[in-house]
């Protein structure tokens, strides 16, 4: 019998399945709880204890995590399951991970409900993660943890279990602070998931095959750990259902525009990035994969597109793919380091965290570490983009003139083109500076 702690965990998903999975494989017993029968079957020929009842995955357990897709879903887990749900049935001094992207206003209010309840005796920690499905079942992902000083000193082993080694980052903040942190760093992933089927579908519109273009742009600035994870997806056409659904990402879009609103900050292009995902889930795609999206622009396969161009010409080609990626990726970083600078994070620890993360690309690497000096003021912003500027309207006209839509791409230009005559990096970031 293993002498490491048994854990509850709810929600066996894509990501929860290799999370759970991962904690078999280390030695703990698990007892799973999700609502659906095949996967409760799935984890238990994993070695896992598959449970149909919420409390009983909760009983006698001191380590609970919860890892499911929305914070409707955690709050019913938690606190209005019929058999009573988790917090009930959570022995005194448990210690519990909501490792969900929800709201920081809704991991607040689970704070705030333990305490009304009288389980404040419950070590809370809000915790949300990222990595896909791959690091969530060799346990190497990037975890986002904020709550109190003894609840993250109690749980610390368990989000080590969980993450690589210099992947968890305590954010200062309280409950919330994790959830906030996870919300910019989906500022990245949201805007450059789309702009995998739009370079795909433009690429496509161009003539151009896709395997050509994966090629081109993973060794290119172009590159970004979405197109690279997400374009072998595309090119295969694994979407139903795929490993990460549109429905997903449409969530945290929500999250973020809403917070956006609230807080007054204009993030121009996650909100473009939302119409789509909506013309997505429009067209049903919602429980599709979100590499799919691509078939807005091209009902066939990207890798079947039969290239009739020139050498010379399919690379002038290529140049305008990389033209439209490295344009939005850079002002993506714009608007996420920006944001966080306006919910009052630490901009050092989001720039540590998004540069490996599934937010990742090489100009984000390149430019984050630009912007956070000019946004502190201990830098001027003088670098010139006049060089992006050029290839991306280069990009935008050709779109125009093939009637292809390119719309993270025109957002991204309108950006540039209102920064200012010189198109400095400060001017840039004036976009996002409101109070």
């Amino acid at each position: 019998m293993s002498s490491k702690p048994d854990i509850g965990f709810c929600g066996l998903g894509a990501m929860g399945f290799g999370m759970a999975t991962h904690l078999v494989k280390s030695g703990h017993s698990v007892t799973g709880f999700d609502v659906w029968a095949p996967t409760l079957e799935k984890f238990k020929a994993a070695g896992g204890i598959p449970s149909s009842s919420l409390s009983e995955s909760a009983k006698n357990k001191d380590w609970y995590i919860v890892m499911v897709a929305t914070a409707q879903q955690a709050q019913s887990a938690l606190f209005e399951a019929e058999d009573g749900g988790i917090v009930k049935a959570l022995p005194k001094g448990a210690t519990l991970l909501l490792c969900s992207t929800v709201p920081s206003s809704y991991a607040q209010s689970v704070e705030k409900e333990l305490k009304e309840k009288g389980r404040d005796d419950i070590f809370f920690i809000d915790s949300p993660v990222s990595g896909g499905t791959f690091r969530a079942a060799d346990g190497t992902l990037s975890i986002m943890a904020g709550g109190p000083e003894a609840a993250l000193e109690k749980g610390k082993w368990l989000l080590d279990e969980l993450s690589a080694p210099t992947k968890l980052f305590i954010v200062e903040g309280g409950i919330g602070a994790g959830s906030n942190m996870k919300m910019v760093h989906q500022v990245l992933a949201a805007i450059q998931i789309l702009a995998v089927s739009e370079a795909f579908g433009f690429a496509a519109r161009l003539g151009l095959n896709g395997k050509d273009v994966r090629e081109k742009v993973l060794s290119s600035e172009a590159w970004s750990w979405m197109f690279e994870n997400r374009s072998v997806r595309t090119l295969e056409e694994d979407y139903f259902p795929g490993a990460s659904a549109v429905g997903i990402i449409m969530k945290d879009t929500g999250i973020i525009t809403s917070i956006a609103r609230l807080v007054n900050f204009p993030a121009s292009l996650c909100t473009i990035a939302e119409q789509v995902y909506f013309a997505a889930a429009d067209r049903g795609w919602t429980p599709n994969d979100d590499s799919g999206i691509v078939r807005l622009w091209t009902p066939d396969p990207v890798s079947n597109v039969q290239s009739t161009s020139s050498d010379e010409d399919k690379k002038a080609k290529l140049k305008l793919v990389i033209g439209l990626l490295t344009g939005i990726h850079l002002v993506s970083a714009a608007e996420s380091i920006t944001f966080a600078k306006h919910v009052g994070l630490p901009l050092e620890q989001l720039y540590t965290l998004a540069v490996d993360a599934a937010g990742g690309s090489t100009m984000f690497k390149t430019y984050g570490e630009k912007i956070i000096p000019v946004l502190e003021g201990t830098g001027d912003g003088d670098e010139r983009l006049e060089s992006h500027l050029k290839n991306l309207k280069e990009a935008v006209d050709e779109a125009q003139r093939i009637k292809c839509p390119v719309y993270l791409g025109g957002g991204a230009l309108t950006l540039l083109l209102a920064s200012g005559e010189n198109t400095r990096l400060v001017g840039l970031l004036k976009m996002y500076s409101v109070k």
